[in-house]
């Protein structure tokens, strides 16, 4: 289903490129908005450490 979605998106892309310009202004202010928060910044570096952390198993 979302590589149904992906190729949607996708084909509206190349078939009206003005969508190109106007995805990029939305994907820029949402990772503006997103980033403007330190603590959903925190937490999402946090929750990344965490996998990263929890992917690696300890042996001795």
């Amino acid at each position: 289903m979302k590589a149904i979605l992906f190729g949607v998106f996708l084909g509206v892309l190349l078939v009206w490129p003005a969508a190109l310009s106007l995805t990029a202004a939305i994907l820029t202010a949402v990772a503006a908005a997103i980033l403007s928060k330190p603590a959903v910044v925190a937490f999402g570096l946090g929750l990344a450490a965490g996998l990263r952390v929890r992917s690696r198993r300890w042996t001795r």
